[in-house]
């Protein structure tokens, strides 16, 4: 993937990498336009703290509060383990580290950490297109909706591959861009066997700074990944405003409606500018041009920032644009193209 970046060699390339985009287009006068990620343009407003919680270490009662919230809206069964970590990539990489020598198979194609990881920990991992061909692994690993092209797998079928074998197979998923479609969700089947769910509250909520997700699944498999993290994981302001975000029922149901006509609105600009759309979510479309290549490195001269794909040069993400504004600053640089 073609993302500037300064992470770590070896390391898949991610977006947001604005620092890496100044580097190779120069600063644009107007400022950025990021695109590159699917957070949320409209993030949740209230994220007002006490200082104090800066001062001290997080208590018991500010985690308590924040796991509460997270499984009264993402619906975990009261059998069900759930913790906190810092951003679900803290997960990503401890998870390798629970287990022997595995065979991996994640569907892809897909958010590359998810590979990268289980790789950098010693396992043999297979990349498929094929949702079946996961039952044969100790390890299954999806994302559902996918990043980057929004495919959707029916939780039954999830469900299914779950059953297979016994509680050493493992079947993640990472539903972090479920949130726009709690439908989707496999949450309420956890709670024994090796079903492991990851939520993040950096896409939907559009707090990705914050660095908080929740891993959902049997205890002892939660309380394993909890162990190998320690303790103060995340701060307290962070499980302060995280409580108080997901228990916003009026917000979460209105910005589901937001989302919903944004990415109606960006669907339409990118059509208009010659792109055939792939798939996406209500924060993400995967647009094709046969020049994508070309579209990324003008928009980039342009001061947008587009997801652009090595293994897929045809390929462009595009995140929502938020306000009408910057769909019309889009809108008018695909169209001097």
């Amino acid at each position: 993937m073609n993302d500037p970046t300064h992470s770590l060699p070896g390391a898949p390339g991610h977006g947001g990498d604005l620092t890496g985009a100044a580097e190779r287009f120069g600063v644009p006068a107007g400022g950025w336009l990021d695109l590159s990620t699917g957070i949320n343009p409209f993030p949740y407003p209230d994220t007002e703290f006490d200082p104090e919680l800066l001062r001290r270490l997080p208590t018991a009662g500010d985690l308590t509060a924040a796991l509460s919230a997270a499984r009264a809206h993402y619906g975990v069964p009261g059998g069900a383990g759930i913790i906190a970590v810092p951003g679900t990539q803290a997960a990503l990489q401890a998870l390798p580290h629970m287990r022997g020598h595995s065979s991996i198979a994640v569907l892809g194609p897909t958010y590359s950490e998810h590979a990268h990881t289980w790789r950098a920990g010693g396992h043999d991992v297979a990349e498929t297109g094929e949702l079946d061909a996961l039952a044969g692994a100790d390890v299954a690993v999806l994302v559902n909706p996918n990043n980057p092209d929004g495919r959707r797998i029916e939780p039954g079928r999830i469900m299914a591959l779950a059953a297979r074998g016994d509680a050493a197979n493992w079947t993640i998923v990472d539903e972090a861009f479920a949130d726009p479609e709690p439908g989707l969700s496999v949450v309420g089947e956890t709670g024994a066997g090796g079903l492991l769910v990851l939520r993040s509250m950096g896409k939907f909520f559009g707090l990705a700074g914050m660095r908080i997700g929740f891993v959902i699944g049997a205890p002892e498999l939660t309380n394993d990944i909890a162990a190998r993290l320690g303790p103060w994981t995340v701060g307290g302001a962070v499980l302060t405003i995280a409580a108080r975000a997901l228990a916003d029922t009026g917000w979460i149901a209105e910005t589901r409606r937001l989302l919903a006509d944004k990415r109606a609105g960006l669907e339409a600009v990118l059509q208009g500018a010659g792109f055939t759309i792939i798939g996406g979510t209500d924060l993400f479309i995967l647009a094709e041009r046969a020049d994508a290549g070309a579209v990324y490195d003008r928009l980039g001269r342009a001061g947008i920032l587009a997801r652009d794909f090595e293994d897929h040069p045809t390929w462009l993400r595009f995140g929502l644009p938020g306000h009408d504004g910057n769909l019309a600053r889009l809108k008018s640089a695909l169209s001097s193209l």
